[in-house]
């Protein structure tokens, strides 16, 4: 079958979104997943290895994928805005993932700053069926409002993250209210250093988990 594939630009707040939309390689979409890039100040992009795995592990498991640029990023218009405008970036590119889906139940992902901005757009939108937070900062940052997630929420992380190593994130990730999982890969740094092939299958695996709590 030919999957789609597909560049485009979404009217944002800021000016235009640059986006790509896939579809699944070999099957029907069962799920719409929005994903979140890392931080733009920080060379973050739709493009980064992280994002593209993510996002390719959610296509395997059934997803069509609508990745995207965070305002002033690449071709995408405005400027950064500290995360509050970036909330409204991904919630407008999941309102035009969900038009071209209807019948699909709707999902949001992001890696580092984009784990942040999709779970504070989960806390404030409860018709989302669930989250995955990859590589989520714990050091030094106030995750307040990740309890106020009360949808199904997958965390990812590197076993040497230096962003949100274990002695920080188990003691947060213990307080946050079910439903909830927690993966560890295996990896050197925070961006999954040798073990994107694990990440990857780690990330199909949950996307294939429907419906578990």
């Amino acid at each position: 079958m030919t999957r789609r594939i597909e560049s485009l630009f979404i009217p944002g707040q800021a000016g235009k979104i640059e986006a790509i939309l896939e579809e699944p390689e070999d099957r029907k979409a069962l799920e719409a997943a929005v994903v979140c890039h890392p931080h733009p100040l920080h060379g973050g992009t739709m493009h980064n290895k992280v994002v593209y795995r993510l996002a390719r592990g959610l296509r395997r498991a059934g997803c069509v994928v609508l990745r995207f640029n965070f305002r002033g990023v690449n071709l995408s218009e405005g400027v950064h805005d500290d995360g509050r405008g970036e909330v409204e970036d991904a919630s407008i590119c999941l309102s035009e993932i969900r038009s071209r889906y209807p019948q699909l139940p709707a999902m949001v992902a992001g890696f580092s700053f984009g784990s942040r901005v999709a779970l504070r757009l989960a806390a404030r939108d409860s018709s989302l069926t669930r989250v995955i937070a990859v590589g989520f900062p714990s050091l030094n940052l106030d995750g307040d409002y990740v309890h106020e997630v009360r949808i199904r929420k997958a965390f990812v992380q590197s076993t040497h993250d230096e962003h949100g190593p274990r002695s920080s994130f188990e003691p947060f990730f213990n307080s946050l209210p079910q439903p909830k999982e927690l993966v560890w890969i295996e990896s050197a740094d925070h961006f999954f250093k040798d073990a994107l092939d694990p990440f990857e299958r780690a990330i199909e695996q949950i996307g294939r988990s429907r419906g578990a709590a």
